[in-house]
Parts: C-alpha cells; sequence; structure tokens
C-alpha cells in the first residue's frame, strides 16, 4: 500500500525577547542580532566593546557611549537616532553622532570649548562666521 508523505513548513516562533518595535538603540542593536542570527559576543566584537555592555544596552540597562556610535551604525546599516538636519543645529547633532565625537573633542577640532558646541546644537549661541565655515567644511566633507 502507498504512503502518503505529507510535510508541511513551519516557521520557528519569534522569542520572547525579540523587540516588536523599536524604540531604544538596545532594542535596535537585539533586532538585528537576533535577525543576524548572532551572539551578543559576536556583536561586542563588531563593536569593539564587552559582552556585559551589549547586554546592558539590549536590556535597556544603559546606552552607549557616542564614541561607539560610528561603529553601532556601521553595525546596524542605518542611523537609529534621527535629527533634523535641516538647520544647523541638526546638522551639528547629526555629525558629531555620526563620527563619535563627544561636544569635546569637536570643541577641539574647532578651536572652541565644549560648551559652546552644546550652545550651537541648542540654539541658544549662534557660530562666529570662521567657526561656521569650518563647521560647514567639516559637515560637507562627512556628507
Amino acid at each position: 500500500m502507498p504512503c502518503l508523505r505529507f510535510e508541511k513548513k513551519i516557521e520557528k516562533p519569534v522569542p520572547a525577547i525579540y523587540p516588536s518595535e523599536t524604540i531604544t538603540i538596545g532594542d535596535h542593536i537585539r533586532k538585528k542580532r537576533m535577525d543576524m542570527k548572532l551572539l551578543q559576543k559576536d556583536v561586542a566584537r563588531v563593536i569593539n566593546v564587552t559582552e556585559d555592555c551589549v547586554t546592558l544596552w539590549e536590556k535597556n540597562h544603559s546606552s552607549p557611549q557616542i564614541k561607539y556610535f560610528p561603529r553601532i551604525i556601521k553595525f546596524l546599516g542605518y542611523n537609529p537616532i534621527e535629527f533634523d538636519e535641516t538647520t544647523l543645529a541638526g546638522q551639528l547633532k547629526a555629525y558629531r553622532w555620526r563620527n563619535g565625537l563627544s561636544n569635546k573633542k569637536l570643541g577641539k577640532i574647532l578651536n572652541v570649548d565644549g560648551s559652546t558646541v552644546l550652545a550651537w546644537e541648542n540654539e541658544t549661541r549662534v557660530p562666529k562666521s570662521e567657526h561656521l565655515m569650518k563647521l560647514e567644511t567639516l559637515i560637507k566633507e562627512s556628507a
């Protein structure tokens, strides 16, 4: 008597820890890691941090320092933080985050204090023309 063979492909259920919404940086990292079937230690190696850092980020117990964002953006394939780049303040913020620069480090590049950079970002101060030219050159070169 012939045997009937029935095959049905069933998707593996999504783990409970898989983020349904990506709100935090940790959510973005966890989602990408799980989509790529990587372990936290694999992501840690890519970003050049400890496995504990990745764990804390994914559990939203801490946030990555700005210096890690260039590698995080490269790992994700996109920037998880959106900035209004229609303004100078937004362009400045986006530039700092894409390049992993603190306000102090960017201040050193521009020969100003880090608090001045923050004032420009918060639009409480306007850059002098000499700084504005440097900023526009930096932003244009990174685009």
